[in-house]
Order: C-alpha cells, then structure tokens, then sequence
C-alpha cells in the first residue's frame, strides 16, 4: 500500500529542546524517530518503531483532524479514525468529540501548535462544531482564528451558543484595540513640519537633513559618516477643519479579516478632533454601521459575510455622505472582485477624484496586509484616480494624520 503523504508542516512539532537531554534507556523509543513517525503518518512505523505513550495520544490526536484529509481516503485511510483502527476493524473506542479532541490537544502540545491545529480545524477542515457547541466554547481559548470562525458561522448559532461566540468576539476585539489603539492615535499627535525639533524621536527622524548637516564628517577611506548632530523633524498640530473618513467595507467571506480590522480601526478614530468617521458595510446591499462605531462588537456581531458584491452601489452610497469634498478621503476596502456594473464603479471612483476627493482602494487592511485582489479592476481605479494598494491600520491612520495636517 502506498504510503499517505506528510501531514501539514508544523502540525506535529513538539518542542525542540535547546540543550542536549539525558541518555535514552535502552528499549524507549528515540525523540527523533517519534517526531519524524508524528510528521509521516502510521505508514512510517515500521521504519521508526512504535510509539511510546504520550507520542501515541499525539498521533491519535492528529490523526483525528488530518485522518480526514481526501488524499488519505483515497488511499484507504477512513476519515477520522487512527489508520491502524481502520485497517483491523470497527472494536476501537466510541469516537472522538471536538470536546475531547480540543482537550487532548491542550494538555499533549505547546501553544503555537494548538494554534494551528485550531485554525486546520476550522479553515481547512471546517469542523464548524468547533465554534457552533457550547460545550467546545466554553473551554476554547479566544484567537483570531476562532474570531474569524464564528463571525463566519453565527448565522448558524443559537442564541446560547451566540452567547457563548461572543466571549471570544469581544476578547479578541479587546485585544486588538488594546494593540492598536495606542498606535492610531499616536498618528494624530502632530504631523511633520519642514521645522526642525530638539526633541529625538527615531519616528521623527530626518535622514537627508542629517545627511546634510554631517557631510563634514565624512570619512573617505572608510566610506562612512560620523554622525554628531542628527536631525528630527518637529511636529504641528493637526487642523482642526473637518475631514470626513468614509470606510467602504466588503462583507464577502475573503475580506473577513479586514472587515475585523476596518471595525477596531473606526472604533480608534472615533472622536478625535477634526475626523468625522463613517462605516459602511457592503455586499449586494449596503448597511451604514456608523451607529454602532464605537461598539466594535455589537458592529461585528452585526455583520453578514458572504453573499455577492455591488461595488458601485457602495461607492454610489459613500459619495452621498460627502459634506466637503476637498476635505473627504473614501477608504474602498475590498478584493476588486465586482459582482456589479465595472463601468459604473470606474466612473463613480473618476468623479470622486476630479471633485477632489481622496479615494482609497484598500486591497487588505489588516496586520498582514497580503492582498488577493483583482488586479486588472484595481488598475482601471488606479487610472481613475484612486491610490490602490493595502494598508495596516497604523498606515490608514498617518495616511489620514497628514492630510488633515495638510
């Protein structure tokens, strides 16, 4: 029989121990040959040997996700089940709950495997038990991952069990606006000024007037500059006239970790001097969350992923809540995927730009900010006037900092 192939990288991967550990008794299995029989699969065995007991409820416990994988049915591997079960006979023990399996994985791995275990469970897999059983909910620990799960699967909660999804929607929201907060504000504490500041800040820092001002100090044989008197630049208030941040949000599955962000990153804005926020979430319909801004959770709570995409009514929709157009930018936040009318949304995106509105066309907001996005769209906005590309929330945030200090 042909072996399975290996199962996902690091999905097996205990922890490497960084200095050498005591002398193997003889007879017990060897780390070394356990780790690459974990990684290989059951076929492996007669090759490395067995396992010893904590190695064998790893296997199971890993067996138990990637066991279901198609590649290993096809090869007559059942799915869900240990490979040597399936190949003796239905006696084994009654089968593993998501509980179980949750509960075997804490306590039998370091975190950062739980972690991917967790997220192969609920994107590759789609074990929606995972979030969607109050029993599991109750002892998972809240991360991204399951973040994106349950906003992703709600529709499909009862309200218990949506209560019990929204511990780990407010507990990652938490977390994010706790990181992120601080950052995006600090964005609003002044902008650059062509002046020069006594106060050293590396943020601040003026690298062609340092240049500049140490040339002096050149040093031809080593080719390098002494630095004695770097330059920072000083900061000026922000204006106070008022801007407007109009936030196009697409709701399609894809955009689910922008969607995540484009709530924290409005819920920061919220409220400063001179910044009037919007958010607008869109699929083939358009819903304005702005209400609901400084709730994030309530926000995401509300939001309803998946469906088709009406770019242009979207667009169409933010240029209504323009005041001042010369003082607005719109934040176009989606993968370019038009369910729509193109031409409609190229022309809408053209009039923005000629009024003198700053239009965004945001491919990703998020940590990562690695876009999949339709590329031949995204450069038809370019040549309409639109700056395209992907941001973190940070990078919005100076983005917006220094044209309201303009």
């Amino acid at each position: 029989m042909t072996a399975p192939g290996p199962r996902p990288a690091g999905a097996a991967e205990p922890h490497r121990a960084s200095t050498p550990g005591p002398r193997i008794p003889a007879g017990a299995p060897d780390p070394g040959l356990e780790r690459w029989r974990l990684v290989l699969g059951a076929p492996a065995e007669r090759c490395t040997g067995p396992l010893g007991a904590e190695a064998a409820a790893r296997d199971a416990a890993l067996d138990w996700l990637y066991g279901r994988d198609p590649e290993q049915a096809r090869r007559g591997v059942r799915p869900g089940v240990n490979a040597r079960e399936s190949r003796e006979g239905g006696d084994g023990p009654s089968a593993v709950t998501a509980v179980d399996w949750l509960d075997a994985i804490h306590r039998l791995f370091p975190k950062e495997t739980i972690e991917r275990l967790e997220r192969d469970a609920v994107e590759l897999y789609e074990i929606h038990e995972i979030v969607t059983d109050p029993a599991v909910l109750e002892r998972v620990e809240p991360n991204p991952t399951l973040l994106r799960a349950v906003l992703r699967t709600k529709h499909l909660m009862n309200p218990e069990v949506l209560r019990l999804a929204r511990r780990i929607v407010e507990t990652v929201v938490r977390r994010l606006l706790d990181r992120l907060e601080p950052e995006i504000r600090r964005s609003f504490t002044g902008t650059r000024s062509r002046r020069p500041s006594l106060l050293p800040s590396a943020r601040d820092f003026d690298f062609r007037g340092t240049l500049r001002a140490n040339l002096a100090h050149y040093q031809p044989a080593e080719r390098r500059i002494l630095i004695e008197r770097p330059r920072f630049h000083s900061r000026t208030r922000p204006h106070l006239e008022q801007w407007q941040l109009i936030l196009l949000v697409d709701q399609s599955g894809s955009m689910v970790d922008s969607v995540i962000h484009s709530a924290v990153t409005a819920a920061s804005l919220w409220g400063l001097p001179g910044l009037k926020t919007h958010l607008v979430a869109f699929d083939t319909s358009v819903v304005d969350l702005t209400s609901d801004v400084t709730d994030p959770v309530e926000l995401l709570m509300r939001v309803q992923l998946g469906g088709g995409t009406d770019i242009a009514k979207a667009v169409d929709y933010g240029t209504r809540l323009i005041d001042n157009p010369r003082r607005a930018i719109v934040a176009l936040i989606t993968d370019f995927y038009e369910g729509g009318d193109p031409y409609r949304l190229v022309r809408g995106v053209r009039e923005l730009a000629e009024q003198g509105t700053t239009v965004l066309g945001l491919a990703a907001l998020d940590q990562e900010a690695n876009p999949a996005y339709d590329r031949a769209l995204a450069q038809r906005l370019a040549d309409a006037g639109a700056h395209v590309g992907a941001m973190t929330p940070g990078q919005l945030a100076e983005f917006v900092a220094e044209r309201l200090g303009r």
